[in-house]
């Protein structure tokens, strides 16, 4: 069953803002909501994996209000509800018909060490490597395992989100063994040379 947050995944600052932009525009898509059920709802509909901040929810329904991609829909003294206008609609189909094409590589901290590594002299990248496989088939591990717990029904989203996470993680363990072949390939063509 849906959990409020799994801890999964941390997207990136321009990643979430965007995310949660058409994230309510979805949801308002089918419905006039409020910026709280708007809340709960985003959250479950990514399998609980990315919480969001009321205070997020509420600016970025301003932001889109300004825009005019929804307006106020009824407003009484506890709650506004807000609905999608047609520019709106027009913005979420458009944003759905758009492939997402990654364009500058990600700043992973994982490169970023293992680049490092590599370059300076006095560091065992093949110790980095080794350290990082384990941890890595560790969280896969763990992935599977809740994947074997979730219900197929009731947590699709979830199950979708692990999908993803388990094909990405598999893919981290296939670089680092990449990386590490690569590297062992390099080491005797430096020793030689000396």
């Amino acid at each position: 069953m849906y959990a409020p947050s799994h801890g999964l995944f941390r997207p990136g600052e321009e990643e979430r803002r965007v995310s949660v932009r058409y994230g309510l525009l979805a949801l308002l898509a089918e419905a006039p909501t409020h910026g709280y059920h708007l809340k709960t709802a985003f959250e479950h509909r990514t399998g609980g994996s990315w919480a969001l901040n009321i205070g997020q929810v509420y600016t970025t329904l301003q932001r889109l209000e300004r825009d005019g991609l929804v307006e106020t829909a009824e407003a009484r003294d506890d709650r506004t509800d807000y609905r999608i206008t047609d520019s709106g609609r027009v913005q979420l189909e458009a944003w759905f018909a758009t492939p997402v094409v990654p364009g500058a590589p990600q700043r992973d901290e994982l490169t970023i060490k293992v680049l490092l590594a590599v370059a300076a002299a006095d560091v065992d990248v093949t110790a980095i490597l080794q350290r990082q496989r384990t941890a890595s088939v560790e969280q896969l591990q763990a992935y599977t395992r809740r994947k074997a717990q979730a219900d197929p029904e009731a947590d699709l989203a979830f199950l979708v989100l692990l999908d993803a996470l388990i094909f990405r993680t598999e893919a981290e363990v296939r670089w680092l063994d990449a990386c590490e072949a690569r590297i062992r390939q390099q080491r005797p063509l430096k020793e030689s040379a000396r």
